[in-house]
């Protein structure tokens, strides 16, 4: 008898017997059913999901009744202590709750819990479909009860449909419910739109610690008279909160109003006292326009210095190259704005559209040749009063200047160069300027940034200006374990030169790591200056007693850095100083005694390319390249 034939189920439906790659049902009504596999793995969760939904709202099985304003919800133990603690807590804690078959829910608004009970059951809910009154209902309700997915979800689609009639309602349930990413992302909305979110009925209904959070920011760019108005329309719309009005009013910078407002509309409102109102004059007229605290727009990690935020310049030669955001397409003709380096200069000054919240400013120093600069950058809200966020007039710069300081509103830039390594002139190829939101360490005494990972790196336009290589700036490319005989090194000659790295700029720097060349047991002794002008040395470092060999940390007293000079005093096994790579400040605390060391055995030297720097470019310029090959590498083992 064939095993082959249809098989009955139920009443009379027939599932006919499917092939082993087969992976569906068929069943009487059109349905699938997935089968379970050659895995063995069953996912029917939809049908889970779908069975546990026909249960909401329905008497069926129900074992509790829950009394929201007097209607009366059926549910299941069970299902709710699954879905929420709040619930496993309420109806499974031994009390009352346990053994009553109706429960009471106080402060619940009833269609609210309506729509969280079908979430319950379902997993499922249409925010787009309700009004923004019952989304927050539910969003109350999902922080209430513990169902911290919801909210999260809630709290996205709050964020989507954000806008300046919603933006306080919103803000508010934020705030209530310590939603602090909804409440940082209507705050910045609020940022952009002050005067007309300021305007709104919904800013009159804030609560109070809402309002105070608010109005207190930098970044609430609106006239202060504006804030004035709208504070003292909230105070009328709550005469009984006298002590948190004086907290709100205490957040008001009254000397950024004219003076004709604090006569006219600040006095007559009796919100401030006459000596308050005095001091904000006298402030006024004793304080620099840059010690007074200015509001200004905050757009996180965004150029602002461009012509799409009306940014322009104002003074300096070749104005139009300055801001377009060329910083390949430059040469000694062009692509570059100037200025003559003289104690009358007005620099290079740079209008924004607006007053904007900057912390971080990157400039592109011309850098066709090795030429560097010194310069400073002040800023100003008036063009008339300037402070002074960068000082590099002590430290020769070249290239890429990535520069920090504590945030400031700031409406002009001006940078001064104040000299040039190669003639009078100071030439800035590009400039941004932005809030970032990445960490930082200045020191305010000096204004340099105290770096973390490794500034001395080709991609922070760090450079070797003297030693002799074969391919450039090897000492820089972040290769510790792929040299040889040959190469992958920088070397100087005993008692001639030095290998002479620059740093782009200024850096406070406490340590310093570098590998000598290790292929076998030869030792070195050396020693490490410092200068940030290329004229003063310091010696940081002293091993000129020592043997020395492969990885080598040193640690000293944290100062100003641009060039750091290694000079190689001893070789056990020949005249020549080989180091393969430099850092500053050391990545690593400690190293396994065998990190960098290198088994290639000797080989022939190549004829590759030799690049030297500093004096031994200059002597190769007018002597035999064969003979130079011979002096730096032939002889050199």
């Amino acid at each position: 008898m064939s095993d082959n034939h249809p098989q009955l189920h139920g009443e009379g439906s027939i599932l006919p017997v499917q092939s082993a790659g087969s992976s569906t049902h068929s069943v009487t009504g059109g349905s699938k059913i997935q089968a379970a596999g050659a895995n063995g793995e069953i996912q029917h969760v939809i049908y889970l999901a779908e069975n546990i939904g026909t249960l909401y709202n329905s008497a069926d099985c129900s074992d509790v009744m829950l009394k929201v304003e007097g209607v009366v919800f059926p549910a299941h133990r069970v299902i709710l202590a699954a879905r929420s603690e709040y619930f496993r807590a309420l109806l499974f804690n031994g009390m009352r709750e346990t053994r009553d078959t109706e429960v009471e829910l106080v402060d619940t608004p009833v269609n609210g819990f309506k729509m969280l009970l079908k979430y319950i059951y379902t997993g499922k809910l249409s925010l787009s479909s309700l009004k923004e009154e019952l989304v927050l209902d539910i969003l109350g309700l999902a922080h209430k009860y513990g169902f911290s997915e919801l909210e999260l979800s809630i709290s996205e689609y709050l964020k989507a449909v954000l806008n300046v009639r919603n933006m306080c309602t919103i803000y508010d349930a934020a705030h209530l419910y310590s939603l602090w990413s909804l409440s940082d992302v209507c705050l910045n909305f609020a940022d952009k739109h002050a005067s007309e979110v300021l305007s709104t009925q919904g800013f009159l209904q804030l609560s109070a610690s809402a309002v105070e959070l608010m109005i207190q920011r930098d970044s609430l760019c609106a006239p202060e008279i504006d804030i004035f108005r709208a504070v003292r329309e909230w105070v009328r719309q709550h005469p009984q909160q006298v002590e948190e009005a004086d907290m709100i009013l205490a957040k008001l910078r009254l000397p950024l109003m004219k003076l004709d407002d604090l006569l006219n509309v600040v006095r007559p409102s009796g919100l401030l006292s006459s000596d308050a109102i005095l001091d904000a004059i006298k402030e006024q007229q004793e304080k620099k326009s840059v010690e007074l605290t200015y509001r200004g727009f905050l757009l996180p990690d965004v150029n602002v210095a461009t012509v799409a935020f009306n940014a322009s310049v104002l003074t300096g030669e070749g104005a139009a190259a300055l801001l377009n955001g060329d910083t390949n397409r430059y040469d000694m003709e062009r692509g570059f704005t100037t200025h003559v380096i003289n104690e009358r200069t007005p620099g290079i000054v740079v209008e924004f559209g607006r007053p904007f919240i900057i912390n971080h400013i990157r400039l592109l120093l011309w850098d066709r040749d090795q030429r560097s600069y010194n310069y400073y950058i002040e800023v100003s809200m008036d063009k008339e009063d300037w402070i002074r966020v960068i000082d590099h007039t002590k430290y020769l710069c070249r290239s890429r200047q990535l520069l920090f300081f504590s945030p400031r509103v700031v409406k002009f830039v001006r940078i001064v160069g104040t000299h040039n390594s190669v003639n009078s002139s100071f030439h800035l190829v590009n400039m941004e300027a932005m809030y970032t939101t990445e960490p930082f360490n200045v020191d305010p005494t000096t204004t340099l940034l105290v770096p973390i990972t490794n500034v001395a790196t080709i991609a922070n336009n760090a450079t070797v200006i003297e030693g002799v290589s074969r391919s450039r700036n090897a000492l820089l490319n972040g290769e510790t374990s792929n040299y040889d005989w040959d190469n992958g090194y920088t070397c100087h000659q005993l008692g001639s030169g030095a290998i002479v790295v620059q740093l782009p700029q200024p850096y406070l720097i406490d340590s310093m790591r570098l590998l000598l060349w290790d292929c076998d047991d030869r030792h070195y002794s050396y020693y490490v200056e410092v200068s940030c002008d290329q004229t003063s040395w310091t010696r940081i470092a002293d091993r000129t007693q020592e043997q020395c060999r492969a990885w080598q940390i040193l640690r000293f007293e944290r100062r100003p850095i641009v060039f750091i000079r290694i000079v190689g005093t001893h070789n056990s096994a020949n005249e020549v100083f080989h180091c393969v790579h430099f850092e500053c400040p050391a990545q690593r605390a400690s190293l396994s005694p065998f990190e960098g060391s290198n088994s290639s055995t000797s080989s022939a030297p190549s004829t590759s390319e030799i690049v030297m720097h500093g004096d031994a470019a200059d002597a190769n310029a007018q002597g035999d390249p064969s003979a130079d090959q011979q002096k730096w590498f032939g002889s050199r083992w």
